[in-house]
């Protein structure tokens, strides 16, 4: 009897034991659905700005957790888009800059603006394990909660998966760094989607524009008149060829919910060693590219592969293709209901484009209607056997050009654009022309008209507002939204760059460690605050900052003799041109009060641009000590990707600021054209 007690009392106490130690393990541990995180900051989105503001907040000492709705960081920087919309390396700042530094690094060079997939998201993955910053793949956005105006917690969960664990994060600050604006939306922000009408903001390249046929810059994009766009040509009653969408054409500047045309930014390669043919996709239907097909009748004296792409070299024998003309890897009409669909749905609109995308480019390598140099040029290439692995070879991201726009307490617009208003709260700038896509595709007066193209410049860059990268104040108070800012839909087409997004990303998680260390709601963060940390911490890891002087800097600038501006595209607003004959010209730029000590490798801009006809020029320099003489040749100087500028070593400078340092630019004195723009110092590391 009494082994039975002893018995039975043992069995008690270690059943109790073991309840105990149940109750201590994590919920999620034990098979329930719900892991709880807390953290300083959230980032949803590990777009390239997300990846920027993480490193950013990792290094300032904050916690940070990146939630990524696919598999794959970086976002278009990563995914195909190596030809950067640069507009002007006067606006790309900060740890953007030392990504295409970094990029430079790997190939040889000084910067590069062009690139590989793969070396972005190596990059991206090094900064992410340099900062030791968590990241979650795989999971979307489900749920939001909210104290007031405070998002106490948001929900998310891999959509993908039967019974996937849900994960609750918990953050003092958030940010949406998505291309979609998927947590704004979630949250209660105001946004809209779609077009505004020029009458909304006072604009003139908003709403509805039909460019004419080679008429003008947008003209490019438009299908000449007279190609039918009916099934059976000049037959109404035959139906609609594919791609031609149900509508008519507004009034112009009206606004509507239409989204412009999103593609993919290609990579492919002609190394066959490295290369998968381009081959028949199983659900491929010629009937989709008629259109195509009547275009090159129509237009019998283009046949260059430049009239249907924009076929941009890479490095390693690789491309970013993206669209150009009437017909191209732009799938117009295919992006209306994306910005609102569901993760499903907007699976669903991804894989019509990847067929749409891959059933073109067969197209043009086997279709007899294929002018014979165009189905050669096109059979020469394929997809890279080393890049995108994980995804067949094919990139992952969609180019989502635009979805939903926040609409904060201050909106960025055309004004802005072209100067008209300028903000005075700048936490990055924008240098891109006002850029929008074809929107749809209808019928006009019977024949098959595109709409929505607007390419607009010739501009200097621009501000943007603190204010249109945080909600409204009544709305939510710890969210900041650095990639759907609250911009029109044409200025949003300006601002729109993968380097902007970068900038202002680290601009958001700079204020986002202010908020979170003064206590303060992220709308009353003082912007002179963000600035002071960008510039004394500019690569956001304590390195030593550059030291950049340029001819608007009027208080480190001496100028002799005659040096007028060059309102063209350099570097900043404007460079100086001198044509003089006389000898003794120069700008001299200073570095005393900038410089701290040091050695640098100093560069010169060198802007190739209308009237900078001198080849060779000669540079003084002054370290604080010594003074000597450069040449500068540019013969040889290579200019890659979408800039007509680049920067050009001068040499190693080893600074004594207390001997006043300078770069004076000389004139040649027998006419050539010497510019006078920027002088950059580059710490040595």
């Amino acid at each position: 009897m009494m082994k039975t007690v002893r018995l039975k009392c043992g069995v008690t106490n270690n059943i109790f034991n073991a309840l105990i130690l149940l109750l201590l393990l994590p919920m999620w541990s034990l098979g329930q659905k719900v892991r709880d995180i807390s953290t300083d900051l959230c980032i949803y989105g590990g777009t390239s700005a997300g990846v920027i503001a993480a490193y950013t907040a990792a290094n300032a000492g904050k916690k940070v957790i990146i939630i990524e709705p696919g598999g794959r960081l970086g976002g278009l920087s990563s995914g195909g888009l190596g030809q950067t919309d640069i507009g002007n390396k006067y606006v790309v700042t900060g740890v953007a800059l030392d990504f295409y530094r970094k990029l430079g690094i790997h190939y040889g060079n000084f910067e590069n603006w062009t690139f590989e997939p793969k070396a972005a998201l190596a990059l991206f993955h090094d900064y992410i394990k340099k900062a030791k910053i968590e990241v979650v793949y795989q999971h979307q956005l489900v749920n939001v909660k909210k104290d007031l105006r405070s998002i106490r917690e948001i929900t998310v969960t891999n959509l993908d998966q039967k019974n996937s664990k849900e994960m609750r994060i918990r953050a003092k600050i958030f940010l949406d760094c998505t291309y979609e604006g998927d947590l704004m939306a979630k949250a209660g922000v105001s946004y809209t989607v779609g077009r505004e009408s020029n009458e909304q903001y006072g604009e003139t390249y908003n709403g509805v524009y039909m460019a004419k046929y080679y008429a003008e810059r947008s003209g490019k994009h438009q299908f000449p008149d007279n190609v039918s766009p009916y099934v059976v040509p000049g037959d109404p009653g035959s139906g609609l060829v594919f791609g031609v969408q149900e509508g008519t054409l507004k009034e112009r500047g009206s606004g509507d919910k239409l989204v412009q045309a999103y593609n993919f930014r290609l990579t492919l390669t002609d190394s066959v060693e490295n290369q998968i043919p381009i081959s028949r996709p199983a659900d491929y239907d010629s009937t989709k590219y008629e259109l195509l097909a009547r275009l090159f009748e129509a237009q019998p004296k283009k046949r260059s592969f430049t009239n249907y792409f924009i076929w941009s070299r890479m490095p390693n024998r690789k491309t970013d293709v993206n669209n150009r003309g009437a017909f191209s890897t732009d799938y117009i009409g295919g992006s209306h209901a994306y910005p609102e669909a569901s993760y499903h749905e907007r699976k669903k609109i991804y894989d019509d484009q990847v067929s749409y995308t891959k059933g073109l480019l067969y197209f043009y390598t086997s279709d007899p209607r294929v002018p014979g140099n165009l189905r050669n040029f096109v059979r020469k290439w394929g997809y890279p056997k080393d890049e995108f692995e994980e995804n067949g070879h094919f990139t992952p991201q969609l180019y989502v050009r635009e979805a939903r726009r926040m609409v904060s307490d201050y909106v960025m617009t055309e004004r802005n654009c072209v100067g008209k208003e300028v903000v005075p709260d700048a936490i990055a700038y924008a240098a891109y022309s006002m850029d929008s896509h074809n929107t749809q595709r209808i019928v006009v007066n019977g024949m098959v008209k595109n709409e929505g193209n607007v390419e607009v410049g010739g501009f200097p860059p621009f501000p943007i507002s603190y204010r249109s990268i945080v909600p409204k104040r009544s709305e939510v108070d710890n969210l900041m939204v650095p990639v759907c800012l609250s911009a029109s839909h044409i200025a949003f087409g300006s601002i729109r760059m993968e380097p902007v997004f970068m900038v202002m990303g680290q601009s958001a998680a700079v204020a986002a460690c202010l908020a979170i260390d003064k206590g303060v709601a992220v709308q009353d963060v003082r912007v002179e605050d963000i600035h002071n940390v960008l510039k004394d911490n500019p690569k956001a890891d304590f390195r030593k900052p550059d030291i950049l002087v340029q001819v608007s800097d009027k208080d480190q600038i001496e100028v002799n003799g005659n040096w007028p501006k060059a309102k063209q595209r350099g570097y900043g607003e404007y460079f100086m041109l001198n044509t003089s004959t006389r000898a003794g010209e120069y700008v001299k730029f200073n570095f005393g009060k900038h410089a701290a000590p040091g050695k640098y490798v100093a560069y010169y801009y060198y802007p190739r641009r209308k009237g900078v006809t001198a080849k060779e020029i000669a540079l003084e320099l002054f370290d604080g000590k010594e003074s000597r003489t450069v040449s500068l040749r540019f013969n040889n100087v290579k200019i890659v990707g979408q800039s007509s500028s680049t920067w050009v070593k001068i040499g190693e400078f080893d600074v004594q600021p207390s001997g006043s340092p300078y770069v004076k630019v000389l004139g040649k004195g027998d006419g050539e054209g010497v510019a006078a723009n920027a002088i950059l110092l580059v710490p040595q590391e």
